[in-house]
């Protein structure tokens, strides 16, 4: 029986991180991508970030996997 984690490339597609290379560990279903987003007044140590999900394509099944991005993501 083997520890070793195996790591993936991933391919996203669309979005603010169309294009990105990423490397995955058991294909998880879904990728969030956050940025960073400038805070006016803030107290010390507060920030805000926008965050969009990234839902793997079933229908890829060898490297690069890919995930697209979900346009009704929060």
């Amino acid at each position: 029986m083997s520890d070793a984690t195996v790591w993936e490339t991933a391919v996203l597609d669309g979005g603010p991180g169309g294009g990105w290379r990423v490397r995955v560990s058991d294909r998880p279903r879904v990728l969030q991508v956050t940025c960073p987003c400038p805070v006016e007044a803030a107290p010390p140590g507060a920030r805000a970030e926008g965050v969009y999900v990234y839902r793997r394509d079933y229908g890829v099944t060898s490297e690069p996997l890919r995930y697209g991005f979900d346009v009704a993501s929060p």
